[in-house]
């Protein structure tokens, strides 16, 4: 057993479940730092077409990310069970086909993207004021989604194998380099969106082989040799039926915020860039309970692949209570200084107006969505992506936007009901995902 492995199958849940939280939300964390320091630096020295340009183009790019993270929640789920049951042939396979395959896919999206960027922009509404610095933002964040591809998935395999702390280090290593070039090329070299974009595709380049290098040296399951990436149709297969529903759903949950964005910026450039700000603020809020979330899958894979269905299901239980404690304060802080949290990134009194009518009724998602990502965590660890996922969509589609299209435009209450939309999304997700894990139907493993 390399030193990457972690058996989360014995010992304290509590103690468990906190240290493999902790890496994994700081990893989030710090790598939210990317958007939002282009973000705030961008504002710094080009105002809120540039915050514009960034959000949207940024938006865009998430969208592709959101494809492999969900292809790499599966390979985390799939991983963990293996490792779990003790299969290590199966584990070093699977490594194989997802790095190989997730190669295959980085080339096919950049060739797609580029070729279709400018026509998604407009598809949008990008206002006309922002529209250069999002596709020079968008084309050039394109072009890195290789390392995008190549860290997310590097990420999930060592956390797969119990191990949150090495994703850290090299993701706080690519934020350091990231916000050096975003103010090199930003603020000296005057390069606005495009210095921004530059900035984040070699930091994230620099992340994803910092790891690679690592891991050759760490007695790794998997060596990185030529002859190692394979292709097996079987582990594919078990790899895609447990991630293309997470994919599907993070993609669609993205398209959702997207279409929210494209309604606000028939409001003006200050409307979204306010929008872009409170989005840039959300991705903080909402780390913990991600990262909670997504540690409960992990812990609760490794558990339930040794059968250990109880210890997964305390594993829910100690991590709802844990992002909760989380969550709350952020909610109430968000309450109370909503004008102080958008002024951090640009000054305009516009855009600070916008931003504060939009959070009175966004933040109310900080109190629902926790419960939401550490219930989807367990049924998610268990291999049943594709509930997740449906619930997932029918959150966006079916509550979230359905929503903040009736309260902010039929009812004509603008941003204030578009803002609407979120939390009522969650709500609907959370009531039917309570349905599924009293049924008890999450209990028996779709992969082992």
């Amino acid at each position: 057993m390399s030193k990457i492995e972690k058996n989360l199958t014995e010992g304290s849940v509590v103690k468990q479940l906190i240290l493999f939280a902790l890496p994994f939300m700081l990893s989030n964390l710090i790598q939210s730092l990317y958007n939002v320091a282009d973000m705030l630096i961008v504002g710094r020295f080009c105002g809120p077409v540039g915050i514009s340009g960034v959000n949207i183009g940024g938006q865009v790019t998430f969208l592709m990310t959101n494809l492999v993270i969900g292809l790499s929640v599966g390979g985390t789920v799939v991983i963990a069970q293996f490792l779990g049951c003790g299969d290590r042939k199966a584990v070093r396979e699977c490594i194989g086909t997802l790095l190989t395959s997730l190669i295959a896919a980085a080339v096919l999206m950049t060739t797609v993207m580029l070729l279709v960027s400018d026509q998604i922009l407009k598809l949008i509404q990008t206002p006309a004021e922002s529209f250069a610095q999002a596709r020079s933002y968008l084309d050039i964040t394109i072009m890195g989604t290789v390392f995008i591809f190549g860290y997310n998935a590097l990420s999930a395999i060592m956390r797969g194998m119990g191990d949150s702390k090495r994703p850290l280090y090299f993701v706080a290593i690519a934020c350091v380099c990231n916000i050096f070039l975003d103010l090199l090329l930003v603020g000296v070299f005057r390069m606005e969106a495009k210095g921004a974009a530059i900035a984040t595709v070699v930091s994230q380049a620099i992340s994803m082989l910092l790891c690679i290098l690592y891991l050759k040296k760490a007695d790794f399951i998997f060596d990185f040799k030529i002859s190692s990436f394979c292709f097996k149709k079987d582990r594919f297969a078990t790899l895609m039926k447990v991630g293309i529903p997470t994919s599907i759903q993070n993609m669609i949950t993205n398209v959702s915020f997207l279409v929210l964005t494209t309604l606000v910026n028939g409001f003006g450039v200050s409307a979204s860039a306010a929008v872009g700000v409170v989005g840039k603020f959300n991705s903080f809020a909402i780390l913990p309970a991600i990262a909670v979330g997504s540690s409960i899958s992990a812990v609760a894979a490794q558990n339930i692949g040794a059968g250990e269905v109880e210890r997964a299901r305390k594993t829910f239980h100690i991590g709802t209570a844990l992002a909760m404690a989380i969550s709350l304060p952020i909610f109430v802080l968000a309450r109370i200084f909503p004008a102080q949290i958008i002024e951090l990134f640009d000054k305009d009194p516009e855009m600070i107006a916008c931003g504060v009518t939009y959070m009175k009724s966004f933040t109310f998602d900080y109190i629902i969505a926790p419960f939401v990502f550490c219930l989807n965590g367990l049924i998610t660890g268990a291999g049943h992506t594709t509930f997740a996922s449906v619930n997932g969509i029918l959150s966006a589609l079916g509550f979230r936007i359905p929503f903040a299209l009736l309260f902010g435009m039929a009812l004509d209450m603008g941003l204030l009901g578009i803002g609407l939309g979120a939390p009522l999304g969650s709500l609907g997700a959370a009531v039917i995902a309570v349905i599924y894990y009293l049924s008890g139907k999450w209990k028996t493993s779709t992969v082992v």
